[in-house]
């Protein structure tokens, strides 16, 4: 269905802060490393290194950066993260989730609950939020691979749960089982996507005021600035004129 695209409305956000974001490629080769050494260092054995090396490829990571990340696995590397996700209330009532890896759990905890604090939230309990999301798989086309009728017909024969297409994007939304499977058939018929990823998506959506976005955005900054987050989900819908001003 036409409309908004939430999506890639944060990606293109997102990846202007990220240029600016020296540790960036750090994060990036952290979860190559984390994918490889839970399972087999090929990405096509192994689903989660096969989405982190997409993910590091979408940002413009150097091939050799992305094997020297695999190879460190292989290597018999020490670190050891763990996976931790936090969830917390934001500005106008929005719902967060944050992802993380980290070494240090009370080091991440403090930092994360210190960010919520700072700037207008407050970290709940462990399943406070995550109920009013789905753990689900993004394909993430531009708008100009194909009509809206044409990339919905596509996605549907893949196997895709649900399609939004927009102005700038198609989002196409599948089971978190299912993404690979759906996102190879896509790419035979559409070409390679712009975005492969497991996401947090929201059973609805909160309107956030101009006032509340500007606080918001601050409080995703911090959390993103945080060496041990990987990724920040929220329910928020700010409009794009706000965005826009808010830059």
């Amino acid at each position: 269905m036409a409309g908004h695209s939430k999506f890639a409305n944060i990606k293109h956000r997102k990846g202007a802060q990220d240029k600016k974001r020296s540790n960036l490629f750090s994060k990036l080769s952290r979860e190559i490393t984390v994918a490889a050494k839970m399972g087999l260092p090929d990405p096509d054995m192994n689903p989660r290194l096969r989405l982190a090396i997409n993910a590091a490829k979408a940002q413009s990571m150097p091939k050799d950066n992305i094997q020297r990340a695999i190879d460190k696995a292989s290597g018999g590397d020490d670190e050891n993260y763990e996976e931790v996700r936090y969830e917390g209330y934001g500005p106008g009532g929005t719902a967060i989730i944050v992802e993380a890896l980290t070494d240090n759990r009370n080091r991440s905890a403090t930092n994360v609950r210190t960010a919520f604090s700072k700037n207008g939230g407050n970290l709940a309990a462990s399943g406070a939020v995550a109920h009013g999301f789905d753990r689900v798989g993004l394909i993430l086309y531009p708008a100009s691979v194909g009509s809206e009728d044409d990339v919905l017909m596509a996605a549907l024969e893949a196997g895709a749960t649900d399609i939004n297409s927009s102005d700038d994007a198609h989002e196409i939304f599948t089971s978190m089982e299912d993404l690979h499977e759906v996102s190879g058939k896509l790419q035979a018929d559409l070409g390679e996507a712009d975005e492969v990823k497991l996401v947090w998506k929201p059973h609805l959506t909160t309107q956030v005021d101009e006032k509340d976005a500007a606080t918001l955005l601050k409080l995703i900054d911090a959390l993103e600035d945080d060496d041990d987050v990987q990724t920040v989900w929220g329910n928020y819908d700010i409009r794009d004129e706000i965005m826009e001003k808010l830059g």
